[in-house]
C-alpha cells in the first residue's frame, strides 16, 4: 500500500509560481508512473502532468510550457513546478501513483 502526502499549495497572484511536492511512503515507488491531476469547481478531474519511472513526461496542453513535473526516486518524491500561473489554474491538485493511489489534494488558488 502506498500513501501520498502533498504539500505546497496556497494562494498566489496571476503570473506567480508554486511548487507542489508529493512524498510517497510504501514499497515500489520507483516503478510507478506518477502524475498530477486537478479538479476545479464544477469540473471533472483532469490530468495535468505525468512522469514515468524512466523520466518520460507528458502535459496537458493548457499547462505545457508553464508547468514541469519531476521526480526524485531516492526521496520518493514527485514535484510539480508551476510558473506563470493563471486564474484558470485554480483547482485542487492531486498526486497519483499509477492512477491507483491518490493523495488528499492540495488547494491552489490564483487570484489578484
Amino acid at each position: 500500500q502506498v500513501q501520498l502526502v502533498e504539500s505546497g499549495g496556497g494562494l498566489v497572484q496571476p503570473g506567480g509560481s508554486l511548487r507542489l511536492s508529493c512524498v510517497a511512503s510504501g514499497s515500489f515507488f520507483s516503478i510507478y508512473t506518477m502524475g498530477w491531476y486537478r479538479q476545479a469547481p464544477g469540473k471533472q478531474r483532469e490530468l495535468v502532468a505525468g512522469i514515468t519511472r524512466d523520466g518520460s513526461t507528458n502535459y496537458a496542453d493548457s499547462v505545457k510550457g508553464r508547468f514541469t513535473i519531476s521526480r526524485d526516486n531516492a526521496k520518493n518524491t514527485v514535484y510539480l513546478q508551476m510558473n506563470g500561473l493563471k486564474p484558470e489554474d485554480t483547482a485542487v491538485y492531486y498526486c497519483t501513483a499509477a492512477n491507483v493511489y491518490w493523495g488528499q489534494g492540495t488547494q491552489v488558488t490564483v487570484s489578484s
